[in-house]
């Protein structure tokens, strides 16, 4: 059972320093600061201005890298300057630009300001300059007229952009588990890939998000998300509650498990469903998929309900069925909204 699953599924499990959300301080590096000079050569008395221009500073640009999986490089650092530009010098030579800075951040980080999005990096290698650098100065050779020829007037370098931001993550995931704790939700991961979330039968073992690559073929592959199983009250915060919801609102199908042992699987049901959408009213209206898992708990016949797959990770029943229908809806599954413009700020949920 399950060819072509087991062989190909790989993890990218987000660790357990699991950081999504962190405060930063950029400062863009000042410009140079242009000079005053005058060429002196030997006859010639009265040489003209030749003071060099200031170099730009460095900007601080933010850059999306696929290989990262979590903010915790900004757990220890968070303040990050970029060089300033040199000052310009006689003979006309303009000060050297400062660098660039490029910071690198997990593939799903949003940048704001204040309250304010500023840019949503959702694609590889995607960049944004959170901060830019400075101009530099003009030096006196700039200043030179037909009618003011030795100008003794240079400016100063403008001071690089310097701005506070917030970093937050929402994981990139096609398909997001959504249960109650100890649904199954990490046991199915660590069955269809190589994934090892921690595994254990009580509630909130998984503290935070883990992902997974699922292959139903050689050349095909979805990621899945595994996230801490959600009770009644968490969009009001209770138990994980704000640390794990916004991380499925960038899934493309939700798939709901619900414990075949629980005596009421239809009331679970619902109040999924119900903190859903106190979240954001557009999950609910998201692909999805109700699954009945732990079936090989069941004693006597399965109950009836909306499920459409009863599954059993421990004997492996219905996976095959349950991979080949995920993959399916995902072909007609539209991508959900993952930016939003400036001009339309989103209010964060703190």
């Amino acid at each position: 059972m399950l060819k072509g699953i087991w062989p190909f599924g790989y993890c990218v499990t987000v660790h357990s320093m699991f950081i999504d959300r962190a405060r930063i301080r950029v400062k863009a590096g000042d410009g140079g600061n242009g000079v005053v000079s005058f060429r002196r050569e030997a006859f010639v008395p009265r040489g003209g201005p030749d003071g060099g221009n200031g170099g730009g500073g460095g900007s601080v640009i933010l850059e999306a890298d696929p290989h990262l999986h979590t903010l915790l490089d900004f757990h220890y650092r968070t303040h990050f300057r970029a060089p300033r530009g040199a000052h310009g010098e006689g003979a006309r030579r303009s000060g050297r630009a400062g660098h660039d800075l490029l910071i690198r951040v997990p593939l799903g980080t949003r940048i704001y300001e204040g309250q304010e999005l500023l840019a949503d990096l959702v694609q590889p290698q995607q960049r944004f300059t959170v901060a830019e650098g400075g101009r530099g100065g003009r030096g006196n050779a700039e200043f030179a007229t037909s009618t003011n020829r030795a100008p003794r007037k240079a400016t100063t370098g403008k001071p690089g952009q310097e701005r506070e931001l917030l970093l937050e993550l929402k994981l990139m995931a096609d398909v997001g588990l959504v249960g109650l704790p100890n649904a199954g939700k990490s046991t199915l991961l660590s069955v269809l890939t190589s994934a090892r979330p921690k595994i254990a039968p009580y509630p909130f073992t998984t503290l935070h998000p883990n992902l997974g690559i699922v292959r139903p073929t050689e050349f095909t592959s979805f990621v899945l998300a595994d996230i801490p199983g959600l009770i009644d009250g968490a969009a009001e915060g209770k138990g994980l509650g704000f640390e794990f919801l916004r991380h499925i609102e960038r899934t493309r199908v939700l798939v709901y498990m619900l414990d075949a042992s629980s005596r009421q699987p239809r009331e679970d049901l619902k109040v999924l469903k119900k903190e859903l959408k106190k979240w954001n009213p557009d999950l609910v209206k998201r692909p999805s998929l109700v699954v009945l898992s732990k079936c090989d708990l069941l004693e006597g016949p399965p109950p009836k309900g909306p499920w459409k797959l009863r599954i059993s990770s421990a004997t492996g029943e219905g996976l095959e069925t349950f991979v080949e229908t995920v993959w399916t809806m995902l072909q007609v599954s539209p991508l959900p909204e993952v930016f939003r413009p400036p001009s339309e700020p989103k209010k964060l949920k703190i």
